[in-house]
């Protein structure tokens, strides 16, 4: 019943429905690499495909996924020319044979756009995402542009890379505070034993030691250096959309938005990590390394991950691009029509991410001029609503068919079963199993008290023991003589 209620709580939702027949959505996107599977040279064409939660799990549930997480105006690919015909959708009506599944080859959506998430590849690093070895949180842009229009299509991005200092930034930092460390105790003393004084030693940077900042933990990671806590920001735009759509420049600083984050060149984090190994420890951690960062579960529209440099130009407000500069004056403007932008300062030079606070939208100029700005990017002008399936029954229901799985937990369909079989026959079953429990309670008891690990042979042996077979009784015995298969079983 336990394992039930972990499946429940990783796979809460109802699994019965196909979401392509509800249209283009904001909803949770999942990439199957074993029907797709990314081609090895990364420049060769690829027909990327997406699918709904059901379809995760009810068509391609043994299949290798890469979970993109919520992507907007997106319609399920599952049973459309984006998958092969020997990957069917399970869910869907078929038209031709009015039953239900069998459904391939129908044309996809033609709204949906694909980056390189569906390639299980995120971030301007390009990095191959494994949950294994990700360290730290990822913060996903809120993509005003696709590939197409030069932006970044909703990706995932590294606090590193935001900054320009690369996806691994804080193993490079934790060295360089190392060897700052060790340069600054050896000028004034001898270097204290591990055993005694390098414990007891003035914790640096906040109260780390360099071991300390080198064996963090994902939960434990400062933000890098120039990127924003993370209870200062809602969320934020990347360098590669804002290059994109140069007139919302101008918002860095504004009201509703942090300062600009600019992405460091090669040089500027050349002479940044310079002067770090020559500064105090805590200005190369950064300042405040207490915040707890978000998972990708937790509020994927708060995440974010570095992207490509952008392949556009960079360029500042063009005249194409950018409101009239001229508008009414306060004194004689309806201060509803009032252009805000105009207003604003003027937009600062280089590469740079936007961060945007709560409530930013109203913060945003919708006059007659601005306003055909906006409308490309319905995300700035309202909160989008996430499509989330109906929540599974919790297997309670008298027909027993509301876990997850469709069917009820397990314990229900047993008695169910037991309620079909014949009175005789059930009640003969009820009493070999309660006679079968006697019997293994001891002999699981024995092994609780003294801490020992139950090994197979173990099991045999006793078993043997009850069948009364002389034979396996000595062969088990013999076999556990000769080595130790005692070891520890792993568990969810």
């Amino acid at each position: 019943m336990q394992l039930e209620a972990d499946a429940r709580e990783a796979l809460p939702y109802s699994i019965e429905n196909c979401t392509n027949p509800l249209g283009p959505l904001r909803q949770s996107v999942f990439a199957c690499l074993t029907c797709n599977p990314p081609p090895a040279n990364r420049s060769n064409p690829y027909k990327a495909a997406g699918v709904c939660y059901a379809c995760s799990v009810q068509c391609h549930g043994e299949h290798t996924l890469v979970e993109i997480f919520n992507k907007r105006n997106f319609a399920c690919d599952c049973g459309t020319t984006r998958f092969p015909a020997t990957s069917p959708c399970a869910l869907r009506l078929n038209p031709t044979t009015n039953t239900r599944g069998g459904v391939h080859s129908e044309e996809a959506a033609s709204t949906n756009e694909y980056n390189q998430n569906y390639q299980n590849r995120f971030c301007g690093c390009e990095c191959d995402y494994d949950p294994f070895q990700q360290k730290g949180t990822m913060f996903q842009c809120l993509g005003l542009g696709t590939h197409e229009t030069g932006g970044c299509g909703e990706d995932w991005w590294h606090p590193g890379c935001i900054v320009g200092l690369g996806p691994k930034w804080f193993e490079n930092m934790a060295t360089d505070i190392k060897k700052l460390e060790v340069k600054d105790e050896g000028a004034s003393a001898s270097l204290p034993t591990i055993s005694e004084d390098a414990e007891a030693a003035p914790a640096r940077n906040g109260g780390e030691t360099g071991k300390d900042v080198a064996e963090n933990d994902d939960d434990e990671l400062p933000p890098p250096p120039g990127f924003p806590a993370e209870d200062e920001f809602e969320g934020f735009i990347c360098y590669q959309c804002v290059d994109a759509f140069p007139w919302i420049k101008r918002y860095a600083g504004a009201s509703g938005f942090l300062a600009p984050v600019f992405l460091k060149s090669d040089a500027s984090v050349t002479a940044v990590t310079a002067v770090k190994t020559e500064q105090p420890a805590p200005a190369a951690v950064g300042e405040d390394s207490s915040s707890k960062k978000r998972k990708a579960s937790d509020d994927d529209d708060d995440e974010d991950i570095a992207s490509q440099t952008s392949k556009r130009p960079r360029s500042e407000l063009g005249t194409a691009q950018t409101p009239p500069s001229a508008s009414p004056t306060p004194s004689t403007a309806d201060p509803e029509t009032l252009c805000k932008y105009s207003t604003l300062a003027p937009a600062p030079s280089g590469q740079f991410s936007l961060f945007f606070k709560e409530g930013f939208r109203d913060r945003i100029c919708h006059c007659a001029s601005c306003f055909p700005l906006l409308t490309p990017h319905p995300q700035l002008l309202e909160e989008e609503e996430t499509y989330e399936p109906p929540v599974s029954d919790d297997g309670g229901s008298e027909n027993g068919g509301g876990s997850t799985l469709g069917s009820g937990s397990l314990l229900e369909r047993g008695e169910s079963a037991l309620r079909n079989v014949d009175r005789v026959r059930a009640i003969e079953g009820v009493m070999a199993y309660n006679h079968l429990k006697d019997k293994l309670k001891p002999f699981f008891q024995q092994f609780a008290e003294s801490g020992q690990a139950i090994s197979a042979e173990d099991v045999k042996e006793y078993f043997a023991k009850l069948r009364g077979d002389d034979q396996a009784i000595k062969e088990a015995g013999e076999a556990a003589g000769r080595e130790d298969f005692r070891k520890e079983q792993g568990g969810y």
